[in-house]
């Protein structure tokens, strides 16, 4: 008898098996009274971020409020919005009414970019009265105009999705700069990336990067001091027709902010991509700090200038080399690089490196955040409502994580079944 348990064993151990993560945007598709926020979760690219997060917790907003908080604003604006909205911790309805001392000031997604002054990227959240809860931005002065409405879904302790009735905002929080309304060579000017503004317009090259703003563009832009690093080649052997492969190599055709590359895996096509594995690039990443690396040398992505759906700006560190012309160790030139393409006939094709240095593996990049400590079950919330069929689809297809608990449930049906063969 002990024998025909085992597939059954078997079939039980299968479905604990860790998943592969939450998915915030299949999750939202089996509710639609939240599909303007998960469009603009996906257009923003705000989704990456919230899916490489451990530990997070998504303040969603029904359709209408959505759609006044998106009216008139640019993505940039309301990509600004969304990141305050998402929780770096863990909040289910329980843990919203017993907070100790009837309030708590948590971190969001907007303090990690970089942008928020002094205590903007935090959100205030307070008990009221009647068991009511709050939220308001941590600016001074914010108001308390934002409240908890329902629970959507958690996945204890990683996710947890609460409807609010209204946008947390403060003065300034919509006013991004707008790809739109920027100057491109301006932009790269005021960022310390004078050489390489000169060379985009002197090649001509600025004209492509401006005609491929409307589908999507993402530019990495050696600041400087980048170009009077030690090792760097002379640009002046370069073709004309070489430079403008090189300045394209420092460009993807796509909107790929940095939290998206921070997921990213394999290779990456450039603007100079002109087949399958023609000058592309790979991404190293460590935690918060992404590098970009083409086989020849490694650039770490700096800082953002302008995110503004469909546009990205970033700065890097160093040159991107490109192995198709720069396979060999690059001849460095005699004296200061030239800016401007030289009309010489191109050099010779240097010979591939005979044995490259091996690449460093890239680590997992989801960031951590602390877990919030374990509480029970999450209480009967003001206007929740039991798990539909749809809540249970979008759980398959978003391939959420299971708590770590079953992890007792698997240790204790092996030593049931130890027991029933020991007596069998």
């Amino acid at each position: 008898m002990a024998y025909l348990l085992l597939p059954l064993l078997f079939a039980f151990m299968v479905s604990l098996a860790p998943g592969e993560g939450h998915n915030i945007t299949a999750i939202l598709d089996g509710f639609p009274e939240y599909s303007l926020y998960n469009s603009y979760l996906s257009q923003t690219k705000v989704c990456d971020e919230i899916n490489s997060r451990e530990t997070v917790t998504c303040l969603v907003l029904p359709n209408a409020a959505m759609s006044a908080l998106a009216a008139k604003q640019s993505l940039a604006g309301i990509k600004n919005a969304l990141h305050l909205l998402t929780l770096l911790d863990y909040f289910d309805p329980q843990k919203l009414h017993d907070l100790p001392h009837g309030s708590a000031l948590t971190t969001t997604l907007y303090q990690t970019t970089g942008d928020a002054a002094g205590n903007s990227g935090f959100v205030n959240i307070t008990n009221l009265r009647g068991g009511r809860v709050a939220f308001a931005a941590a600016t001074p002065g914010s108001k308390l105009d934002s409240s908890y409405t329902k629970s959507v879904r958690q996945v204890p302790y990683n996710l947890s999705v609460l409807e609010i009735s209204a946008p947390i905002v403060f003065p300034g929080l919509l006013d991004a700069p707008s790809a739109a309304a920027s100057n491109l060579t301006a932009l790269l000017e005021k960022a310390g990336c004078k050489t390489f503004a000169s060379l985009v317009v002197s090649s001509g090259v600025l004209k492509i990067f401006q005609s491929a703003m409307d589908k999507g563009l993402t530019i990495f832009a050696p600041n400087d001091e980048a170009f009077k690093a030690p090792g760097v080649p002379n640009l002046s052997s370069l073709s004309s027709a070489e430079l403008v492969t090189l300045l394209q190599y420092h460009a993807l055709p796509t909107y790929t902010p940095k939290a998206s590359l921070k997921i990213a895996k394999g290779r990456i096509a450039t603007m100079a991509s002109s087949g399958a594995g023609k000058y592309d690039l790979s991404v190293v990443s460590r935690g918060d700090d992404v590098s970009l690396d083409t086989g020849v040398d490694t650039s770490r992505v700096a800082s953002t200038v302008l995110d503004d759906t469909p546009v990205c700006v970033l700065t890097v560190d160093n040159l991107l080399l490109p192995s198709e012309l720069f396979g060999g160790a690059p001849a460095p030139a005699p004296g200061p690089v030239a800016l401007t393409p030289s009309s010489a006939p191109a050099p010779a094709p240097a010979k591939e490196a005979s044995s490259p240095a091996p690449k460093a593996k890239a680590p997992s990049p989801m960031p951590l955040s602390p877990p919030a400590p374990p509480t029970s079950a999450p209480g009967a919330s003001p206007a929740e409502s039991p798990e539909s069929a749809a809540d249970k689809a979008a759980d398959e297809k978003s391939g959420a994580a299971r708590p770590l608990g079953t992890l007792a449930a698997s240790v204790s049906a092996w030593s049931a079944l130890a027991s029933l063969l020991g007596g069998a």
